[in-house]
């Protein structure tokens, strides 16, 4: 369907529902599944690990399996889209997500938790492409991609915000697997409503699966566990000292080289080579690189805080998840104002981000202390998150410059990055620096802890070693806090000094007569 011919209609849902009711029957289809995770739900990691005598970079493991799933569909989600019917699609993906869950709800082997999650993650992905897809129109009648890509954000980074806090709640008033239980309920009532209210038209141009590069596919997926296995696993098995790492270290070099030799002679590779050569490619995957880096700290840093220093429990911990979706939200608008809608520039945005993350680096190295309130930490947290999500819509946005034959398989280079490697990277990178902080903490702390000290005779030996170990991790989180702050600084500065002066006005998706020519052409 091509805008704006007339009034916008979603032909997929049947006549008896009013038009005004479809578009938002798919937002909620939306929510339902961004909250069905896939089949290992990550907020309620803590209960999983004693629950099921699993590591918890198993766990890790799993859920970073699920992101590859849904990063790989990206290179070929219109091709399902213009292959199959809306209600086709939904029951597929409900269904295999309602199997995919019962099974990650009762084996321990870590290979089919893997394998499973990963399959969810596609059909995950999967769905949200179909259900946004069909209201693009809806959102933006002239398909302006910044004004579509904020909506996208604003509603999976919300729903994955306030699905965690809602997974913690279900898992403290039963168990984790109660998770499951609801979520296998939810999707069988999303489930009946699809074979209720959809038909089986098909309301796009019919273009087969033919020519997809399925094993280029897997050899891709195989790549990036690979990367997530080292970083998550590493510091667990001692890095090079494992066998175990330096084999995925060597299949992983084999398994690239043999990738990138692969796609350079096949009429259609998975990802073409070309696409990496884009500006906007490789300068978004280098700036999540840093990005990634830069809020590590959320994944480490701030769980040792929140939990071992101040000692908050789950309402407290969903009181801050509140905070962190104010931030997304505002996020979203500012950028859909002031990028999408005000045409504002590229840099200025994406500094305005930086920014944002900045400002969270010097608000944390400030106020942490042992008698800091979560009241405290709404304003650092609050810009953490307005920033990651004005960031993520500029640099997503940014690829709109790649010709449109190789605009998805730019998405999916991006997300390598961005979903599936970077926090496992970043994170990996975090802990290092965190153990090389707090052993040199502990030999400058501790070394007046001796006979010769009396001031410290009338101490109790286990009083005093919890002061120590509280003011190491207190002095250790400011000085890394300290670091991150530095590096942003700096990356500010590299900014005010690059030029960047594209602004977002040709960011307008392709007809639907165009998309259908390079496909038939291909």
């Amino acid at each position: 369907m091509d805008a704006p011919m007339g009034p916008f209609r979603i032909p997929a849902i049947n006549n008896y529902i009013p038009e005004k009711i479809k578009p938002w029957l798919f937002v909620l289809f939306v929510v339902l599944v961004q909250f069905s995770g896939g089949g290992v739900y990550l907020a309620t990691l803590n209960e999983m690990v004693s629950g099921r005598a699993l590591l918890t970079e198993d766990v890790q493991m799993a859920g970073f399996a699920s992101m590859v799933g849904m990063v790989l569909v990206f290179t070929f989600m219109l091709r399902l889209k213009m292959r199959f019917t809306s209600k086709t699609s939904m029951l597929v993906c409900c269904g295999g997500l309602v199997i995919c869950n019962i099974i990650c709800l009762y084996t321990v082997n870590l290979f089919v938790l893997v394998s499973v999650c990963f399959v969810a993650g596609m059909l995950k992905m999967w769905a949200t492409f179909e259900c946004n897809s069909s209201i693009q129109l809806w959102i933006t009648p002239t398909r302006d991609m910044p004004i579509f890509f904020s909506y996208i954000y604003l509603l999976v980074q919300g729903v994955i915000i306030m699905g965690g806090a809602t997974q913690i709640y279900v898992s403290l008033f039963t168990n984790f697997q109660y998770v499951n239980y609801v979520v296998i309920g939810v999707l069988l009532l999303m489930m009946l409503a699809v074979l209720l209210l959809f038909n089986n038209g098909m309301y796009m141009p019919f273009v087969p699966l033919f020519g997809i590069d399925w094993f280029g596919a897997f050899m891709w997926g195989l790549i990036m566990l690979c990367i997530n296995f080292i970083f998550i696993y590493g510091n667990h098995l001692d890095w090079y000292d494992s066998s175990s790492i330096q084999m995925a270290t060597v299949f992983l070099v084999v398994l690239l080289a043999l990738n990138i030799y692969r796609a350079s002679f096949i009429r259609h590779p998975f990802i073409d080579l070309k696409t990496f050569t884009y500006k906007p490619v490789w300068q978004s995957v280098l700036l999540y690189f840093i990005i990634d880096i830069l809020i590590a700290p959320t994944h480490l840093v701030e769980h040792i805080y929140f939990e071992a220093v101040l000692g908050y429990d789950t309402h407290n911990i969903n009181d801050i998840n509140l905070i962190s979706w104010i931030g997304v939200v505002a996020g979203a608008f500012f950028t859909w104002r002031f990028f999408a809608v005000a045409k504002q520039s590229f840099k200025k945005t994406f500094m305005i981000g930086i920014g944002a993350i900045v400002l969270y680096e010097i608000g944390m190295y400030f106020i942490i202390d042992a008698n800091t309130s979560k009241y405290m930490l709404a304003v650092p947290l609050f810009l953490r998150n307005f920033g990651y999500v004005t960031l993520a819509i500029v640099l997503i946005s940014d690829l709109m410059r790649v010709p449109f034959q190789h605009f998805f398989q730019a998405i999916s280079i991006q997300a390598f990055m961005s979903a599936a490697c970077g926090s496992a990277i970043g994170g990996a990178l975090t802990y290092h620096l965190f153990q090389v902080t707090t052993t040199k903490n502990f030999q400058l702390l501790s070394a007046s802890l001796d006979k010769v000290n009396a001031s410290l005779f009338s101490a109790q030996p286990q009083v005093l070693q919890g002061l120590l170990s509280k003011q190491i991790l207190l002095t250790s989180f400011k000085e890394m806090y300290g670091y991150f702050a530095i590096a942003g600084i700096l990356l500010l500065i590299i900014l005010l000094l690059y030029r960047y002066p594209y602004l977002p006005k040709n960011l307008i998706y392709p007809r639907n007569k165009t998309i259908k020519k390079k496909l038939r052409k291909n």
